[in-house]
């Protein structure tokens, strides 16, 4: 079952880190081309300032189940160093938890939040709703789940290592 889960996690978590670097070069190509259309051109394209802000919030979103993968979100360095063993397992748990419950209130407002925000428009993009962008707290949220938990099965501490 374990195995199970953490192939899932694995699958999962490359899927969103995908989306969140596709994200991010989205946003790096429209600003060129925001840059292009207003300094050369003198024709701004008031659009793309709002698809980068969108694209920007889904790639923050995106990018938290790596981040909780890896270990490298929320933890406590100096304690975990100093801990034994068996209360670093203790200390995994119990921010594990806490992780979760902060994900649990971030994914159902988050899904509030985007309903209440259906009826919204995108300033510059009228055809499309405020829904789209709010949707990435829930979904991310979701995704950032699985990499808690596959953090707490199988521990990485990777900022520990770099850390100086």
């Amino acid at each position: 079952m374990k195995s199970v889960f953490l192939a899932v996690e694995r699958r999962l978590t490359a899927l969103s880190m995908g989306i969140a670097c596709l994200m991010l070069a989205l946003s790096a190509c429209l600003g060129m081309f925001q840059i292009l259309t207003r300094f050369v051109f003198e024709q701004p394209a008031e659009w793309t300032e709002v698809l980068i802000r969108f694209f920007l919030i889904w790639m923050v979103f995106m990018g938290l189940p790596e981040a909780f993968r890896l270990g490298s979100m929320v933890s406590i360095d100096l304690m975990h160093r100093l801990a034994p063993p068996a209360f670093q397992r203790v200390l995994d748990g119990v921010i594990a938890i806490l992780t979760l419950a902060l994900l649990g209130v971030i994914i159902w407002y988050g899904w509030d939040y985007a309903q209440r925000g259906s009826v919204q428009t995108m300033a510059g993009l009228e055809q499309i709703s405020m829904f789209w962008a709010y949707l990435a707290l829930p979904v991310g949220g979701v995704c950032a789940i699985f990499g808690v938990i596959g953090n707490f099965l199988e521990p990485k501490h990777e900022e520990l290592e770099t850390a100086q």
